[in-house]
Formats: structure tokens, sequence, C-alpha cells
């Protein structure tokens, strides 16, 4: 059985849900972020960057990387036409991804996680003092030019859905007024009544 390495509220409960929607048997173990367990001997042996999610296969080969697990699952669970056949569609779907990946969720990370990036405090609160800023940005972006419809591509849903599902439940804590933005009140709204993501909060793993 899959095993999935996951922290609630990360980026790690997209994997969660789309397994949920692959139909995939799998086991969540939880990484308690409170007790950095993610810094931890144990786990770093499994993942060396420290950082949810990890998936490990059956034969123990260790996947990380949101993107990558995505679209891992959606290449073993073919049937579920996770993944667009139209070539243009697919590149909107990997577009949205890598621009959640390379762009919002970096903008996010800014609030909590500036020792990525610099040593001092006055660094760490001007990143912090950004984060409304940049995030409210993103959220324009992702509203204009992301969302085709209920989902990223319209009515398909497509592995890109979890991963903005997942970021965009952030906009509220980094204080952005979502109300501002209705295709992602609406794209919010639709997700929340697929019965993988109903499973995901029963389970309380987001």
């Amino acid at each position: 059985m899959l095993k999935l390495y996951y922290a609630p509220g990360t980026i790690s409960i997209a994997v969660a849900i789309t397994l949920e929607e692959a139909a995939l048997p799998y086991e969540a173990i939880k990484i308690d972020f409170k007790t950095a367990e993610q810094t931890q001997p144990d786990y770093l042996a499994l993942n060396p960057k420290g950082r949810v999610p990890a998936l490990v296969l059956d034969d123990g080969t260790v996947l990380t990387e949101t993107g990558a697990l995505l679209e891992y699952i959606a290449a073993i669970a073919a049937d579920k036409n996770l993944v667009p056949a139209d070539p243009k569609d697919a590149a909107h779907m990997r577009s949205a991804m890598y621009y959640l990946a390379s762009t919002m969720h970096v903008a996010h990370a800014h609030k909590m996680r500036g020792s990525r990036w610099a040593t001092q405090q006055s660094s760490f609160d001007d990143m912090t003092a950004m984060v409304l800023q940049t995030m409210s940005a993103c959220a324009a972006y992702v509203d204009t030019h992301i969302l085709r419809g209920d989902y990223v591509l319209g009515d398909n849903f497509s592995i890109a859905d979890p991963y903005l599902f997942i970021v965009c439940n952030w906009l509220s804590g980094d204080g952005v007024d979502v109300a501002l933005y209705p295709k992602i009140l609406n794209f919010m709204t639709e997700m929340k009544q697929r019965a993988s993501v109903g499973t995901i909060y029963e389970k309380a793993m987001l």
C-alpha cells in the first residue's frame, strides 16, 4: 500500500485529495511540524529535504515534490482522466501547477519561513509585511488567468485543482479578502462539495 507522509494544512494535502480522487488505497502518516518532526533523523532518512509530502511506493521507492506525486497518481490511475489528453489543456494545467509551486507557495512561505532566504529579523519582518500584497497579486492572477470556469480546466477536474485548493486555503490566513475574487470563491465552493475533499475533512487532515 502507498504511504503518504503529510502535515495538516500543508500542500501535502493536495496529494491526499488526489489519492482519494483516484480511489487508490493509502496509509496517511502524520508528520508533526509543531515538534519539528520533519527535521528529525528518522524522517530525514526518508526525505532529506525535511519537507512534506513524501510518498513511499510498494517497492520502497520514495517520491517527493507535490507536482511529481500528482503526476504519478494520475499515471497509475489513468482511467480517472486526471490529466487532460489535449496537449494545450495539459499545458495550461501544468502552467497553473508550476505557478503555484514557484510563485504563490513561495509568497506564502515568506510569512513563516523567512529563514530560508535571510538571517536578520528585520528581513523576516519585511518579508512578512509583503505577504498580503504578494498573495493578493497571486489571487488576482489565479482569478483572471488560471481558473477557466469551476476548475482550472473549466468543467473538467484535473490534478491542478487539489493543488490550487490547498494554496487558496491559505489566502484568508494571509489577510487576503477572498470575496474580492469571485472565481476563487466559486472554485472553493465546488471543491468542498467533492467527495474526496469531504473525506479529507472527515479524516481531519485539513
